[in-house]
């Protein structure tokens, strides 16, 4: 499995497929119990410091201190990664994730789309090379999933984008590439006009549900 630079790449697969298990993987949290994987030139198992430094992950679980504010948690991971000019790069990016007029407020008072953008927010500040986004738009509303839509369509050009989700209506909408994973093993790769002539379907919906349905 190979993925471009700077695009946005999204891994689809059914609950247990492995997807949650191969982004812990790569972003270092767990080992792999066999083979390896190389990120911008960095060998997985011998360099996952270097790794670290050229990545972020926003998981599907929001990952922000509710009793802190838009200001104080952006603030805790400028100081964490030692980020230059923070104050600047704080008031950029809350504007950039239409967050500015909640800057003083407690995360746990944002709605749920504010948070998850927050939350996003919290892993774009420290300018990684790749980013992880786990469901990012999961529970959201219509609304609140466009807003997030626009953001990480806008993050593609600065960035390489690692994308995991069950709407495919975003894939059709953000990704360059697709791979589809089936009980650990991908089972295909490529553009979605790829993943339909390998599958022999006519829409995505129907190429997802047969290479998946010998889960």
């Amino acid at each position: 499995l190979t993925i471009d630079n700077n695009k946005c790449f999204a891994l689809l697969g059914l609950n247990g497929a492995g997807k949650t298990t191969l982004i812990n993987i790569l972003t270092t949290v767990i080992l792999p119990t066999s083979g390896t994987a190389v990120i911008d030139g960095y060998d997985l198992l011998k360099d996952s410091g270097e790794i670290k430094k050229i990545i972020n992950v926003s998981p599907q679980e929001v990952a922000v201190a509710q009793n802190l504010t838009v200001n104080e948690n952006l603030n805790l991971i400028a100081d964490l990664y030692g980020i230059n000019d923070k104050q600047n790069k704080i008031l950029q990016i809350v504007k950039d994730f239409g967050l500015d007029e909640k800057l003083d407020v407690q995360a746990k008072k944002l709605s749920g789309g504010q948070l998850k953008r927050l939350s996003i927010a919290l892993a774009v500040i420290t300018e990684p090379k790749i980013l992880f986004l786990d469901e990012p738009t999961l529970g959201l509303d219509v609304k609140a999933r466009q807003i997030l839509w626009g953001m990480i369509e806008k993050l593609k050009s600065k960035m390489t984008i690692f994308l995991t989700t069950h709407y495919l209506e975003e894939v059709k909408a953000l990704t360059d590439e697709i791979a589809i994973i089936s009980r650990g093993k991908i089972i295909t790769k490529g553009t979605i006009d790829d993943i339909l002539n390998f599958s022999g379907k006519s829409n995505l919906e129907d190429a997802f549900i047969s290479l998946t349905e010998e889960e």
